[in-house]
């Protein structure tokens, strides 16, 4: 039984940043359905290198989250996009949104949205944390070199948001 926890989707995150999963990359033909299939108005092809956000969609999602691919809250995309998230966490008043890497200590399950990590631009990256150090996070993350993995980071101006999602969270009552 999935046991939608934070703690649970910190272990979830890290076994499948270790699959690993990859999109076209040193010959090797993309295993990355079973997170687009999340999607149903994505393709493997529109996918290549832009797939972080879904890879911790995917995560949050065998931990046992109940959330749908576009929540009404995403006004601008879906949850295959990091402003995705963040729209999703502003707007639901159950998720904490905190801004910025001050005044904030994370803690393993929470998620991370990063200004200008590989692109001139805000929201181009996120991941799962799986530790807080010192200085730095432990993060697993989706679409680094198309690949996902394990990522030490700074605590630095390139973190955008934490969002924490509370554990046992399910997008509406059935």
């Amino acid at each position: 039984m999935k046991k939608a926890t934070r703690e649970y989707l910190a272990k979830v995150a890290k076994d499948m940043a270790l699959v690993p999963f990859h999109g076209t990359v040193d010959g090797l033909a993309s295993n990355l359905a079973p997170i687009v299939r999340s999607f149903p108005t994505w393709s493997l092809r529109e996918a290549e290198g832009l797939w972080c956000a879904a890879f911790v969609y995917y995560c949050c999602a065998e931990a046992g989250f109940g959330i749908p691919y576009r929540p009404d809250e995403c006004r601008t995309c879906h949850l295959a996009g990091c402003l995705g998230w963040e729209e999703f966490a502003l707007g639901d008043p159950r998720i904490e949104y905190h801004k910025g890497a001050k005044a904030f200590t994370p803690e393993a399950g929470d998620i991370v949205i990063y200004d200008r990590v590989f692109e001139n631009r805000e929201h181009d990256h996120m991941g799962i944390i799986l530790e807080k150090r010192a200085h730095t996070i432990l993060a697993a993350e989706g679409n680094v070199g198309n690949r996902s993995g394990v990522i030490e980071r700074p605590i630095d101006e390139h973190i955008r948001a934490y969002i924490r999602i509370p554990d046992g969270y399910q997008y509406k009552a059935e």
